[in-house]
C-alpha cells in the first residue's frame, strides 16, 4: 500500500472515531436529572405508580409509548435536538457502552430534591440517587475515554439540565395525609432546606466534572389540573398558597447560581420556567391554546385526578391543551418551553445565559 493510502486510511479511522468522542452537536454530551416532566423510561422498570409506557402517552410520538409523561416530546426531547444531537438523549436504564458518550437521561418520576418525596407512588430515583448514578457512570466513561483527566476534560464541555423540585411540592409538602414538612417547615423553612439539600448534590456533580449547569425552575404547579381539581373553588383560578410556595423556592435557585459560578470554570445559570408557563396561561390564544385547566385525558374533575388510564381515549386536538394529563404538559407546550430555554425570547427567561449560550462557554 502507498503512503498516501495509509494516510488516508489513518485518517478514516481517526476521523470515525473522533465522531463517535466529538459529535455533529454543539456540545459532546447532555445529561438530564429530573422527575416525570423529563423521565424518558427510566421508571418503566421498577414498582412503581408513576409510569407513562402505555398508551395514550406518546400518542403524537414516532416511536409511541417509551415511559415520557406527554403525547410527544419532552422539553428535553426539544432541547436535544437544537443542541444538535441526532437522536433523543436514552435513559440511564438502558444505555450501555459508547451510547454514554453522549449523555445520558438519569429523571425519574415522582422524584424529588429529598428522598421520601414521592414515596406513597412507590419506587423511584431521587436527587441523591440520579447523582450516585452520575458518579458511577463516569467510571465507565474513564475506561472509555482511556483516563480521567481526558474524561474530565470531556465532562467540562457538557450541558447538564437539572430539573428537580416540583414532586417536593406536589407529592410531600402539600400532601399532609403522607407527609409532615407542612408542619415541621413554613414556606420560606422548606424552600431553604430544599436549596440546601440540592446545593449538596451539585456540589457532587461538580466535583465529578459538571462545569455548564442549567437550573430548570420549577412551573406553576399550582395551576396544574391536579390542584385546580383539588383546592381551586371555580376548577380555573390557580392555588396561589402553591405558586407562593413555588416562587421562594425559585428565588432561592436563582441566587445558587451565583454561588456557583463563583468556582473555578463554573458556568451555571437558571431557567426561568415559571414565567414561561405564566406567559402561556395569561395569552393561551396567542399560542393556539384553548382549554387551560382540564387534561387532555385522566378522570375526575379537571382531569385533574390522576393521570391518564391504560388505553384512555384521549382528547381528539392535543395542540388546544395546555396540559396532558393532570400534571404534565403536551408537546405543544413543551416546544414552547425547549425553544426558549435553549434561546431566550425575553430577558427574564434564563439567568444569566440561555442553553444556546451555555453550549459556547
Amino acid at each position: 500500500m502507498h503512503s498516501l493510502q495509509w494516510i488516508l486510511l489513518l485518517m478514516l479511522v481517526w476521523s470515525s472515531t473522533l465522531n463517535f468522542v466529538m459529535p455533529d452537536s454543539k456540545v459532546p454530551c447532555l445529561f438530564i436529572f429530573g422527575d416525570s416532566l423529563v423521565d424518558n423510561g427510566n421508571n418503566n422498570n421498577i414498582n412503581s405508580l408513576a409510569k407513562a409506557n402505555y398508551p395514550p402517552y406518546g400518542i403524537d410520538f414516532a416511536k409511541g409509548p417509551t415511559g415520557r409523561f406527554s403525547n410527544g416530546l419532552t422539553t428535553v426531547d426539544v432541547i436535544a435536538k437544537l443542541l444538535g444531537f441526532s437522536d433523543y438523549i436514552p435513559p440511564y436504564a438502558i444505555a450501555r457502552g459508547r451510547q454514554l458518550l453522549n449523555g445520558v437521561n438519569f429523571a425519574s418520576a415522582a422524584a424529588g430534591i429529598r428522598d421520601e418525596t414521592g414515596r406513597q407512588l412507590g419506587a423511584r430515583i431521587p436527587l441523591k440517587g440520579q447523582v450516585k448514578n452520575y458518579q458511577s457512570l463516569t467510571k465507565q466513561l474513564e475506561k472509555i475515554i482511556g483516563d480521567k483527566n481526558s474524561t474530565t476534560s470531556y465532562l467540562s464541555k457538557c450541558i447538564f439540565s437539572m430539573g428537580l423540585g416540583s414532586n417536593d411540592y406536589l407529592n410531600n409538602y402539600f400532601m399532609p395525609i403522607f407527609y409532615s414538612t407542612s408542619r415541621q417547615y413554613t414556606p420560606e423553612q422548606y424552600a431553604q432546606n430544599l436549596i440546601n439539600q440540592y446545593s449538596k448534590q451539585l456540589r457532587k456533580l461538580y466535583d465529578n466534572g459538571a462545569r455548564k449547569v442549567a437550573l430548570i425552575g420549577v412551573g406553576l404547579v399550582g395551576c396544574s389540573p391536579n390542584e385546580l381539581a383539588q383546592f381551586s373553588s371555580d376548577g380555573k383560578t390557580c392555588v396561589e398558597r402553591i405558586n407562593s410556595a413555588v416562587r421562594l423556592f425559585n428565588t432561592k435557585l436563582k441566587k445558587l447560581v451565583n454561588k456557583f459560578n463563583k468556582l473555578d470554570g463554573a458556568h451555571f445559570t437558571y431557567i426561568n420556567v415559571y414565567d414561561m408557563f405564566h406567559d402561556v396561561l395569561s395569552n393561551p390564544s396567542s399560542y393556539g391554546f384553548t382549554v387551560t385547566n382540564r387534561g387532555c385525558c385522566g378522570v375526575g374533575r379537571n382531569n385533574g385526578q390522576i393521570t391518564c388510564l391504560p388505553f384512555q381515549t384521549p382528547c381528539r386536538d392535543r395542540r388546544s391543551h395546555v396540559f396532558f394529563d393532570a400534571f404534565h404538559p403536551t408537546e405543544s407546550v413543551n416546544v414552547i418551553l425547549g425553544r426558549r430555554t435553549y434561546k431566550a425570547q425575553s430577558s427574564s427567561d434564563a439567568y444569566p445565559y440561555d442553553l444556546q449560550q451555555l453550549a459556547n462557554k
